[in-house]
């Protein structure tokens, strides 16, 4: 008896080992293929949220910024069970952007105002320029740095990508120049990719609003929602925010720029630019190239668009003229 239960005891034994070594087998199989299915999954809802990021709806924009693209839907950037950003920086919270005197109950002007800047000729800013800057100083904004320095702020406007923003980039990068890309909502929801690359390659992307409209036609919440729009875009999707903002059109009014100011934002205008976003009258490298380096003048923000091949095919030539002149490319103050 003893050795019949002997026996059966040794068979259970051998039993339960052989079915311990297959279920770790199968264990491990499983784990395998769960893994394998996770990462094809993956890949496959990054590409299909890249397809559906760039359907797209066209809507006309002014200021001559020919077509802009808005997407759709807003999306993370590569899905991967967490929350990344096209940046790779760890996402900042939303932001809710404060609207002192929501009525305008100091009866700040709400006229229609156009920033103008004259033609810089000898090298010597112009009239109007320095004249704006001392209106514009009550409010934090710039269009001319008076310190009488030989720099550069070199600016571009983006209202959609049409594929001369990555070779800009190139030049930039090569030439170790900095840039502030002053940047739409339609702009960053179909064009992500460019966007992460000026962030992580050191520029500024300044706030351009969401819709592109003119701030003196909008209510001072209309403001604020258009500027927090686009900042908190910034925010979710590439883990970055910056306190710089352009007036589309440079349409503007005294309200508008007291409410950009106590929102906590640079209103940055220009002192220098050219016809150059029409991209169905681009006149060549060399007009770029003559026409941008004639305008350089101490302090000049300078403004382009980044949807002029000129100015793409230019820009390393022109950077070279500048600082064979003294002049320094400097980031925004």
């Amino acid at each position: 008896m003893k050795k019949i239960y002997g026996v059966i005891l040794t068979l259970c034994i051998i039993l339960l080992s052989a079915c311990g070594g297959n279920n770790s087998e199968v264990k491990g199989e499983l784990t395998e293929n769960y893994e394998s299915t996770t990462n094809e999954f993956t890949e496959t809802t990054t590409m299909s949220e890249t397809t559906e990021a760039t359907e797209a709806t066209e809507a006309p924009s002014p200021e001559g910024m020919g077509t802009i693209t808005r997407s759709k839907k807003s999306v993370y950037g590569k899905r991967t069970g967490t929350k990344e950003t096209y940046t790779g920086l760890e996402p900042l919270e939303e932001v809710k952007l404060p609207i002192v005197d929501v009525d305008n109950l100091k009866k700040l002007s709400e006229k229609s105002e156009s920033h103008s800047y004259g033609v810089s000729k000898n090298g010597v800013p112009h009239e109007i320029s320095v004249n704006y800057q001392k209106i514009y100083d009550k409010y934090n904004a710039l269009c001319l740095d008076t310190s009488g320095e030989k720099v550069i702020y070199l600016t571009f406007d983006c209202g959609y990508e049409n594929g001369c923003t990555a070779q800009i980039l190139d030049v930039l990068k090569e030439k170790g120049v900095p840039a502030a890309f002053f940047v739409t909502l339609p702009y960053l929801q179909s064009a992500p990719e460019v966007a992460a690359r000026m962030i992580n390659e050191g520029h500024i992307v300044g706030n351009h609003s969401d819709t592109h409209p003119n701030f003196s036609t909008i209510s001072r919440t209309q403001m604020a929602k258009e500027i927090e729009t686009v900042d908190n875009y910034l925010r979710v999707h590439f883990g970055y925010s910056s306190p710089y903002f352009r007036f589309p059109q440079g349409a503007y009014s005294e309200s508008a720029l007291d409410l950009v100011n106590n929102a906590g934002y640079t209103s940055v205008f220009w002192s220098s630019a050219y016809a150059d976003w029409d991209t169905n009258n681009q006149k060549g490298k060399p007009y770029a190239y003559e026409t941008v380096t004639a305008r350089l003048h101490p302090g000049c923000v300078l403004l382009l668009h980044a949807v002029s091949q000129d100015n793409a095919d230019a820009l390393g030539d022109i950077i070279d003229y500048a600082r064979e002149q003294g002049y320094e490319f400097r980031q925004l103050p």
